[in-house]
């Protein structure tokens, strides 16, 4: 069967989204790293933490909310404990599971490197788009992650009592 190949409009957006999903991170990463001492990732888990009821979550629920293997999160969450912004602890309702919890100096941190990445969020993404231009934002995303997230793991985050 041949494949549907993309037409000329097709190619010109999917081109597009290739070379931002390519080069945001690193913006997010540069400004994060010389700003706050973090990666972009490791910021993201400090403020889900931040979110959460008791600035605490299972693992498990860390995980899915950062849309990170256990492994990989199991090695950042070791990072944030040793520079003290976050600590592991026994879950209480389940001795088999384990809690991260965002230490004062792990808040103290988020807030602080929050005002300069909204505004290198501003600067290299909202700004550059007009007030209609984000509302199709809001509406693109929303249609591919019904298809990306089917399970609604990282909308969880925009939606939390869905």
């Amino acid at each position: 069967m041949e494949p549907n190949w993309l037409d000329e409009s097709e190619m010109a957006a999917w081109l597009r989204l290739v070379a931002i999903t390519e080069l945001l991170p690193g913006v997010l990463d540069t400004q994060l790293r010389r700003d706050a001492g973090l990666t972009h990732f490791e910021y993201f888990v400090l403020a889900v933490l931040s979110e959460a009821p008791d600035r605490m979550l299972r693992m498990t629920a860390l995980a899915q909310r950062t849309n990170a293997t256990l492994t990989r999160l199991s090695h950042v969450v070791r990072r944030l404990e040793e520079r003290s912004l976050v600590k592991r602890l026994p879950c209480p309702e389940d001795a088999r599971a384990t809690n991260a919890h965002l230490s004062d100096d792990g808040w103290a941190t988020v807030v602080g490197a929050a005002p300069g990445h909204v505004s290198n969020v501003r600067a290299n993404v909202l700004d550059a788009l007009s007030v209609r231009q984000v509302r199709q934002l809001v509406e693109i995303g929303d249609a591919l992650l019904s298809r990306l997230d089917a399970q609604g793991k990282m909308t969880a985050l925009y939606r939390p009592g869905e």
